[in-house]
C-alpha cells in the first residue's frame, strides 16, 4: 500500500489510526487493559489506517518502517491507577500519532505543515479525550424519560428528551465540548448526531451510518460498542 503524500491523504491516515486509539482508550480500554498483562515483553499500543488498534511487540526491523510508539506501556499498568496508566498511554500515543502524520509530511512544503498541523490541532488530543478534560460523552439530566435518540445534539436543560427526536439545538457554543463517541470528532450544528441510550455517548450518524430518516423508525438505539457487548453475553 502506497504511503499517504498529500495533506489530504496524510490526515486521513492520522485520523484513521488516532479514531482506533479513541476507542482503544475509551469504549475498548477494558481489553487493552487486560492484554497489556506487565508479565509479558514489552508491549507497544498501534493504531492502524483500517482504523483497527492492537497491542503487541515492536517492529523488529532497525529501523523501523514508521516511528514506532511508547515501548513498554504494559510494565507501568500496575505500578498506578488505571485511570493514570490509561492517561499515560494517552499521552504516548498522541505523541507517536504526531510523528507518524510528520514523518509522512517530511516532503510537504512549510505552509502545506501548517495546513497539515492546523487539521490535526482542530481535533481534541487522545490526553483530553482520557481524562475529560473536554467530556466523552453527553452529560445526562435527571430526566428518565428515555434520551433524546435522533437529536442532533442533546436537548436543552428542562426539555423533555423524549420530546427532542430530531430537534436542532440553535446554541452551537453550549454543546460545542461533546464529542463522537467514534471518531472524537467536536460538534458540529450542521452534522446529523444520534445518542447511544446504553452508554449515552452521542455519535456522528455518518459515524455509525444512521440518517435522519432511518432515526426515525429507531426505537431504542444501541451503538456499535454497546451492541457487540450484548451479543457476547
Amino acid at each position: 500500500m502506497a504511503s499517504p503524500r498529500t495533506v489530504e491523504e496524510i490526515f486521513k491516515d492520522y485520523n484513521a489510526r488516532r479514531s482506533a486509539l479513541v476507542r482503544a482508550l475509551t469504549t475498548e480500554a477494558d481489553e487493552v487493559y487486560l492484554q497489556c498483562d506487565p508479565e509479558k515483553e514489552n508491549l507497544c499500543l498501534y493504531g492502524h489506517p483500517n482504523e483497527s488498534w492492537e497491542v503487541t511487540l515492536p517492529a523488529e526491523e532497525v529501523p523501523p518502517e514508521l516511528p514506532e510508539p511508547a515501548l513498554g506501556i504494559n510494565f507501568a499498568r500496575d505500578g498506578m491507577t488505571r485511570k493514570d496508566w490509561l492517561s499515560l498511554v494517552a499521552v504516548h500515543s498522541d505523541s507517536w500519532l504526531l510523528s507518524v502524520g510528520f514523518y509522512f509530511g517530511a516532503r510537504l512544503n512549510r505552509n502545506e505543515r501548517k495546513r497539515l498541523f492546523s487539521m490535526v490541532n482542530d481535533l481534541p488530543t487522545l490526553f483530553e479525550i482520557v481524562t475529560g478534560r473536554k467530556p466523552v460523552e453527553d452529560k445526562p439530566s435527571a430526566d428518565s424519560g428515555g434520551k433524546s435518540r435522533n437529536s442532533t445534539k442533546r436537548p436543552t436543560d428542562g426539555q423533555a428528551r423524549s420530546n427532542a427526536k430530531l430537534s436542532y439545538v440553535e446554541d452551537e457554543d453550549e454543546h460545542g465540548d461533546t464529542l463522537c463517541g467514534s471518531c472524537g470528532g467536536n460538534y458540529n450544528a450542521d452534522e446529523f448526531w444520534i445518542g447511544c441510550d446504553i452508554c449515552e455517548r452521542w455519535y456522528h450518524g455518518k459515524c455509525v451510518k444512521i440518517t435522519p430518516a432511518k432515526a426515525e423508525s429507531i426505537k431504542q438505539y444501541k451503538c456499535p460498542s454497546c451492541s457487540t457487548k450484548k451479543s457476547r453475553h
